[in-house]
Parts: C-alpha cells; structure tokens; sequence
C-alpha cells in the first residue's frame, strides 16, 4: 500500500516526482503530495484525491528544486483529506516525511512527544516519525532517522527530506519494499521498480532494518547498527512500453487481452528446448515433504485453491491451501517435513510474508510463487518459481491470476514427477496441451462483443450469483471478487452442490446466475443444479466448453462457449470470460476499473 518517490539530481524534480506517482498510483490513490526544497526552503503540496488532483495544484506555484520526496496515499490512519495527506512536517516545517506501512506504537509515541511539547496537525501515524526525526536531530540526519525507527514497531518504509540537509535523501525501511538507483541525472529511492524505468536501470533492494543516505551521484546502505552494508546492484529489464496503456481504454483491458503472452512465457521458461519435459529446478529435493499448504491472500489465494485441486490428482499427501492471514494467526501443524508454497503477485503481500516468516521458524520448506524477482517473499524462500506475467497496473489481477495457475500447475506435475507419482507420458501430454493453451486463450478473447452485450443487460443487478463444481469452483470464486472489486456489485462464489443449503434463498428472477458447466467436472450433476436454478426461474448464464448440449440450450438465457480442453488449460480458459464479463459491468456502470474504490494492487500492510 502507498507508493513512495524521491529524487535528488539534475533534473527538474516536481515533475519527475508527478510522473513517477502515476506510475505508483496503483500501490494507493486517496490522496497525493510532494516536498521540494526550493530555495533553501522546505515547500510541500498534497491534495486528496488523485495524483492529477495534486498536478492542478502544482502547477500554479513555483517548483524549481532539484530534490524532492513524494506520496500517493492508501489511506489507513485517518481520513483521505488534505490534511493526513504525505508528506508530514515536524514542528519547525524543516523536516518531511513520507511512509508506506503502519507504526503500531505510534498512540504510545504520540502521546509521549504531545507530552514533551510537540504539537500534531493530522491523523495520521506517519506524522509521529516526522516529530521522533525531530526530537533526535543532532546535525546528522541519517543518525536521527536511525534512533527513531528503532524505537517504531510494525512495517514501515519511510523517506526524509530536511532543509538543514539540501543535498541529500534519508530512507529506511522494514517490512515494506524500497529500492534505491543511481540514473544518468541523479538518484532516486521508490517503493517499486515501474516508477523509475527509464530513469534507472540498476537497483538496489533494501532489506529490513536497513537505511541509505542518498545523494546525487551515489548512495550508501547501513543497518540499524550503522555499519556500511556493499552488495552488487540488480539490473532491471523491464520494457518501459509495458506501463503504457497501447490504445486501450483501461490498463485491466489490456492485461486480460495479454494473457496469451503471459501465460506462454510462463509456461515456455519451465519446458525443455524439446518442449517435452519439465524444468523447474527449484522444486527439487522439495517432493519428499508429507503435506503441503499453498498460502496466499485474495486473487493469489484462488490460485492456491486450483493448485490443490489440480496437484491431489498425482500427489497422494494432504494438501491444503490456506489464506495467508489465517495461516500465520492459527495452530496449524508445520514440522521440518512440511512443504509451504507462498503465491504473492507482488512477492510483498506482507500476510504472505508473515506466513513465510512462520513457516520458517517451525522449520518447513518454502517455495515461493511470485511476478516479481528478488522480493522480500522470494528472498526468504527456499527456492522460488516466476510467472512472467509482466507489471500488471490495473489493480484487479488478471494476467498474473492465470499465469499463477499455470505456473502452480506445472510445479504441482514436477514434485509428482520427482515421488514418481505421475507417469511420464502424462506429464508430456500435458505440456502438449499447454502449448496450445496461448491460441486458446486467443479464441476465448473473441467472446468480447458477445460479453459486451451481455454486461449491457446485466449491469444493473443488485446481487450474482457464481456457481461450478470441482476444479471450477475456485474459478467461481475469482468471478465474484473480480465483479466485486470493479463494479461494486455484491457478487458470491459456491459450489453449485452447497447452492440448496441457503444460496438458493437469493434467487430470483432479477437474480443472474453465472454457472461453470464443462465436460470434464461433475457435468450431469452441475446441470441438475442449473434445472433448479431455473425452477425459480433464476436468469441463468452458461459458460461452457459444451454450448451445444441440449440441456444448456433449454436452461441458460445466455451462453458463453470456451475451448474445449483439460488439465491446467481447463480453469484458465474459464477464467477468461469472468474477467470480461466484470470488466464491461464496471464500465457499463462507471466505476474506475483501473483504480477501484478502497483497494491498492500491493497490500504491505496488516
């Protein structure tokens, strides 16, 4: 959550800094603001709202400076207005900060500095730091900012800014993602990669507990100790293209219509040249564990859902997947021989890293699924899979949710593979059928007009239903929440097998019932729960690899045909038309699809 900029260098920074917050705005967006130093004076600038709500602000005033910090908020502490908006000054409006994360020890710390004569203007936790950076300030800011973090509790990722230091950026971080780059005009510190693509390419990730001193033409890192910390820089290789929106009219549109790229690059990176077998050397000297739990939070968490469904065909131990919160809060049986897959987009959901944090301590293995190479939750696996998704902007997962998927399934075959549970000729015809998995998503993405049409009809229902069977039911699941998160609709996911034990109370004839139908799940007995549906006389659409049976054609008002296929293709291919189908609901009712209401992309706080 929040997204934090800073800059210090040649260029113009207010601009740079605005730029670099649109980029960011997916982390968080109920408000904005930057702190230059113009003129030996500390300026600031924050409005509620969206970064170009803060631009018209900006515009007006005088903003050359060539170091700044910057903000786009998610609010926790605090409403999003004005006046908890980032950056926070300290007593004497010398000193900024900016903070992404929660200080839980920040009532205990306020009341003590209100107690010492120190004077609060928000609502915010953040504003504590500014004032604790205050009290410690001796002439060497880096110090003060280290005493003060050290006396904090709970995950932060904090940037300073100080009149009395106009040369220079102090950062630290805990808990929440930071990288710090040198660039061809200056320096930069952010809480991600996309904000500095074409301004730096070398990066350095911050770990817990450690600080840099940035300033124009280089950094240092030190931990909470002070001693100087040196590792080698990571190159990073992401197209700048891939943040813009090429022509579409919302980033989300363009992640659905990628998945054939997104998908096939996952799945092309863990076959042989051949194509015929699997390489995912990671997952080896992992098979030998007795149970498996898949932790994950949100979209990720149906991804886990659809591995357990798809591995318990060749693994023949207890398989579970578990949210990641609930994973870290329960008694849950981890012992050395225990395997923990955590799937995190973003490698920073910090209930999956907690989870992490967890299993590691009860001595369990722990393999990592994420987007992003050298996150903190890839850090602290074992070993690590990627999906080659790409940044994904829009803040409803769609590209990444099915390269998960089929990343998982792919690791699921390899462990079997490894216990020698799964015959070989299996495994190839799976990856045979994969292979013309990026096709079939291609022709699942013709549904579009169709789907269109569809969403104009529906867009006004007050409650949907999702409703499948086996595999497909962590798919019903995904179709709800993404129907939830962009268009506001109250949208629930079951088993079509639990809708008679209460569900089926909310149908009516305003009441669209989505229902998973293929050839390859508990068929028979899904359409005998479409026939009930409909005997309430339930507005049923059909989505289906078998659109010419005639038991559809009778019950569903709708239909949606997806490829026939199998295996890991199998919930893939219907995930395609839930995703569309959610998108142009949202735009049929004017949200924001990119930017939901109340949501971030990366959640890094509890």
């Amino acid at each position: 959550m929040c997204g934090i900029i800073g800059y210090v260098g040649s260029e113009e920074a207010a601009p740079l800094l605005l730029q670099s917050l649109k980029r960011l705005e997916y982390r968080g967006y109920d408000s904005a603001g930057i702190a230059i130093i113009r003129d030996g004076r500390l300026v600031r600038f924050r409005r509620a709202g969206k970064v170009r709500d803060l631009e018209d602000c900006v515009r007006s005033e005088e903003t050359r400076s060539t170091i700044g910090i910057g903000h786009t908020r998610w609010a926790t502490h605090g409403a999003p207005t004005d006046g908890n908006a980032h950056p926070h000054l300290d007593c004497s409006a010398r000193l900024a900060v900016v903070h992404n994360g929660i200080l839980e020890n920040y009532l205990e710390l306020r009341s003590r500095l209100a107690d010492d004569g120190h004077t609060f203007a928000s609502e915010t936790d953040t504003e504590v730091l500014a004032h604790l950076i205050e009290e410690r300030y001796r002439g060497d800011l880096l110090l003060a900012v280290r005493q003060a973090i050290a006396e904090c509790s709970g995950a932060f990722a904090v940037a300073v800014l100080s009149e009395d230091t106009p040369d220079r950026i102090v950062v630290a971080k805990r808990g929440s993602p930071l990288v710090v780059a040198l660039g061809e005009t200056g320096a930069f510190v952010s809480s991600d990669v996309p904000a500095l693509l074409g301004k730096a390419s070398d990066v350095q990730f911050l770990l817990d507990d450690e600080l840099a001193e940035i300033r124009s033409d280089r950094f240092r890192i030190v931990n909470l100790d002070g001693v100087e910390v040196e590792r080698p820089a990571h190159r990073v290789s992401i197209d700048p293209v891939s943040i813009q929106k090429g022509g579409y009219k919302h980033f989300m549109l363009k992640e659905i219509c990628e998945q054939p790229r997104s998908t096939g690059e996952t799945i092309r990176e863990k076959q042989a040249a051949d194509g015929a077998d699997l390489l995912i050397p990671s997952v080896e000297g992992m098979a030998a564990c007795d149970a498996v739990y898949l932790v994950a939070c949100g979209t990720a968490y149906h991804a886990a859902l659809v591995a357990e469904y798809l591995w318990e065909e060749h693994l023949p131990i207890p398989l579970r997947a578990v949210i990641a919160s609930e994973f870290r809060s329960r008694r849950i049986h981890v012992t050395p021989k225990t395997l923990v897959v955590a799937i995190s987009q973003s490698g920073e959901t910090i209930d999956t890293l907690m989870a992490v944090r967890r299993a590691r301590e009860s001595g369990a293995r722990v393999l990592s699924l994420v987007n992003a190479e050298r996150s903190a939750i890839d850090r602290e696996s074992d070993a690590a899979v990627y999906t080659r998704a790409g940044i994904e902007i829009g803040v409803a997962a769609t590209k990444t949710f099915t390269a998960q998927i089929a990343a998982l399934g792919l690791v699921g075959l390899a462990l079997a593979q490894e216990r020698g549970t799964v015959p070989r000729e299996a495994v190839r015809e799976e990856l045979r059928r994969l292979t013309l998995l990026p096709g079939r998503i291609t022709e699942a993405l013709r549904l579009e007009p169709t789907i269109l049409e569809l969403a104009e009809r529906l867009h006004h229902a007050r409650d949907v239903l999702f409703l499948a069977r086996g595999v497909l039911f962590p798919i019903a699941l995904e179709g709800a929440l993404k129907l939830k998160e962009i268009s506001y609709v109250h949208a629930e996911g079951y088993p079509a097998g639990e809708m008679k034990h209460g569900p089926i109370a909310l149908i009516d004839e305003g009441t669209p019932v989505i229902m998973l139908v293929s050839h390859d799940v508990a068929r028979e007995k899904t359409l005998s729960n479409m026939e009930e549906v409909k005997a309430r006389r339930g507005c049923v659409v059909a989505v289906t690899d078998t659109p010419d049976d005639p038991t559809i054609r009778r019950l569903a008002d709708h239909v949606l045909a997806v490829p026939t296929s199998s295996g890991i293709s199998l919930p893939i291919l219907f995930s395609i038309p839930l995703q569309l189908l959610a998108y142009h609901i949202a735009v049929c009712r004017g949200t924001d699809v990119d930017q939901p209401r109340n949501l971030a992309k990366t959640v890094t706080v509890e």
